[in-house]
C-alpha cells in the first residue's frame, strides 16, 4: 500500500491512513511519501543553497519546521508519543541544518537533503501508529532500495536484502517504509526521481511476490482525461498494463510511467484508489484478454514541457546510417526521445529534457539545418489500435480538424496515438477529443 504526500499531508488524513492499513487481517507493506509540500520546499531550500543564498534557505528551514511542529501538535493525543516525535523532528532538523551549513553545496548534499521528507512522514507516521496500538514496524528503505550506475533499481539487490531484513525480526502485520529514497551505487543517499514512491511500491511488490499493489492517492482511479482541465470524466474500472504504461508515460499524474514495469513482470495487480473516498472502485490494472467488447479508445492524457526538433538535410535521401547518427547524438548526452516521425529528407522528433538542448543542436547541425520549437504538449490517446481496426485514427484526427498539429505518431503501439501541438491549444483539444470520443449520455 502506498500513500502519497495529500494522503497524509494533513494530521487527520494520516490518522485515516492509520485506519486504512488495519481494514483487513493481510499483512502489509506500508510505504510513505513526504507530506505534500515538502518535498518542494527542500528543493527550494536546495536551490537557495546552490546560490549562497544562505538567509533564504534559513528562512524557508524555520517555516518548514514551524509547519511540522504544528502537525506533530494536532497528530498525536498522548503527550508520551508527542515528546517523542517532537524529538524526532527535531533530529531530522538538526540534519537539515546541517547540510545548509556546508561551505559547498552540491548534488551530493541535496540528495540527502530530498530525503528527509520521507524520513520525516515515516517516522512520525510509525510513532502513531505505536499511540493507536497499530503492530508495525519501520524499515529502513536505506537498508534494501538501490539502484545501479545507470540510475536503475537492482531488483535483485532489494528482493535479498529486503528478504533478509524480514527475515531477521519475528513476522509483523505491518511493515512500513520510505517511498522514493535510496543509495546509488557508491552507496550514497539517492532517489528515483518525482513520483518516485510508486515506483518503491511496485518495486517491492515485485520483490514480495505480493498479491496486489496499491496506490492510494486523492482522485477516484485513472481517468479518461485530465479532470484538472476537462469537465466532464469518469474513472475506468480497469486497464491494460499495457495501456496504462501509454497513459502514466504521457502525461497522467495519478500513476508513475516506471511503476507499471514490475508489476507486469510477475503479474501483479496494480489498484488506483482514493484516501478520502476508500469505499470507491477506483481503478485496476491487469493482464487484460483483448476483447472486442472493449471500447476502440479507452482514455487521453497530456504530457507538457516538450521540445520539438526537426534536422532537414538534402544528404538524407536514400543515405543508409542517417538515422543512426542522430540517435548516436542523443544517446551521447542520455536524452530520450518521445515520439519520431520522418520523411525523405527530415527527421521531426521530441525531447521532454531541455537539459542538453544546446549541446545537441550543436552537434545536429553538422547534419543539416536544424529547428527547434519549444512549449510543446504530446496529446495521447490510448486503447485498442490493432492494424486491423478501420476509423479509429481518422475520427481522432477529425476531431482536431481545426487545431494546428505539429507531429503525428500511430503504428509503433497497438494502444497509442500521439499527437503533438502546441501547448496554447492543450485545452481546447482534450475537451473537443473529450466531447467527440466518448459516448456520453
Amino acid at each position: 500500500m502506498k500513500f502519497g504526500g495529500t494522503s497524509v499531508g494533513k494530521p487527520e488524513m494520516m490518522r485515516r491512513v492509520a485506519q486504512l492499513i488495519t481494514r483487513d487481517n493481510q499483512p502489509k507493506m506500508v510505504v510513505l511519501s513526504a507530506l505534500s509540500g515538502t518535498t518542494n520546499a527542500l528543493i527550494a531550500i536546495s536551490q537557495d543553497l546552490y546560490e549562497h543564498k544562505k538567509q533564504s534557505a534559513a528562512e524557508k528551514i524555520d517555516k518548514l519546521y514551524q509547519h511540522y511542529q504544528q502537525f506533530v501538535e494536532l497528530l498525536y493525543q498522548n503527550e508520551k508519543y508527542k515528546k517523542e516525535a517532537q524529538t524526532k523532528v527535531r533530529e531530522q532538523f538538526n540534519q537539515i541544518h546541517t547540510l545548509a551549513a556546508t561551505k559547498k553545496f552540491t548534488s551530493v548534499e541535496e540528495r540527502i537533503m530530498l530525503a528527509q521528507g520521507e524520513l520525516l512522514s515515516t517516522q512520525m507516521f510509525a510513532l502513531l501508529c505505536q499511540e493507536l496500538g497499530i503492530k508495525s514496524l519501520l524499515i529502513p528503505a536505506l537498508e534494501f532500495m538501490r539502484i545501479d550506475a545507470d540510475g536503475e533499481p537492482d531488483l535483485t539487490f532489494i528482493e535479498q536484502n529486503l528478504r533478509k531484513i524480514l527475515a531477521s525480526y519475528e513476522p509483523f502485520p505491518i511493515y512500513i517504509t520510505q517511498g522514493y529514497i535510496c543509495k546509488n551505487s557508491n552507496d550514497e543517499i539517492d532517489n528515483l526521481k518525482r513520483g518516485g514512491s510508486d515506483y518503491t511500491a511496485s518495486l517491492l511488490g515485485a520483490a514480495l511476490r505480493s498479491p496486489a499493489i496499491e496506490i492510494w492517492t486523492d482522485i477516484n482511479g485513472m481517468h479518461n482525461n485530465d479532470p484538472r482541465i476537462v469537465k466532464k470524466t469518469f474513472p475506468i474500472a480497469e486497464l491494460s498494463f499495457e495501456e496504462a504504461a501509454e497513459l502514466a508515460y504521457f502525461g497522467a499524474k495519478i500513476l508513475h510511467p516506471t511503476c507499471i514495469i514490475p508489476a507486469q513482470k510477475y503479474n501483479i495487480p496494480v489498484w488506483l484508489l482514493n484516501t478520502m473516498q476508500p469505499e470507491a472502485q477506483g481503478t485496476v490494472i491487469k493482464n487484460l484478454p483483448n476483447s472486442s467488447n472493449k471500447p476502440d479508445i479507452r482514455a487521453i492524457a497530456a504530457k507538457d514541457g516538450i521540445t520539438a526538433i526537426n534536422i532537414k538535410s538534402s544528404r538524407m535521401l536514400l543515405a543508409y546510417g542517417f538515422l543512426r547518427k542522430i540517435f548516436e547524438v542523443f544517446e551521447k548526452y542520455k536524452t530520450p526521445i518521445d515520439m519520431i516521425t520522418t520523411s525523405e529528407v527530415a527527421v521531426s522528433l521530441t525531447i521532454d529534457n531541455p537539459a542538453y538542448l544546446s549541446e545537441i543542436t550543436l552537434e545536429l547541425k553538422k547534419f543539416g539545418q536544424v529547428q527547434i520549437d519549444k512549449q510543446q504538449t504530446i496529446i495521447c490517446v490510448v486503447g485498442n489500435f490493432k492494424a486491423e481496426k478501420s476509423g479509429v485514427v481518422a475520427k481522432v484526427l477529425q476531431s482536431l480538424k481545426e487545431i494546428p498539429l505539429r507531429m503525428v505518431s500511430y503504428g509503433g503501439s497497438d494502444h497509442n496515438i500521439s499527437i503533438l501541438l502546441d501547448t496554447q491549444y492543450k485545452a481546447i483539444a482534450l475537451n473537443t477529443l473529450n466531447e467527440s470520443l466518448f459516448e456520453w449520455k
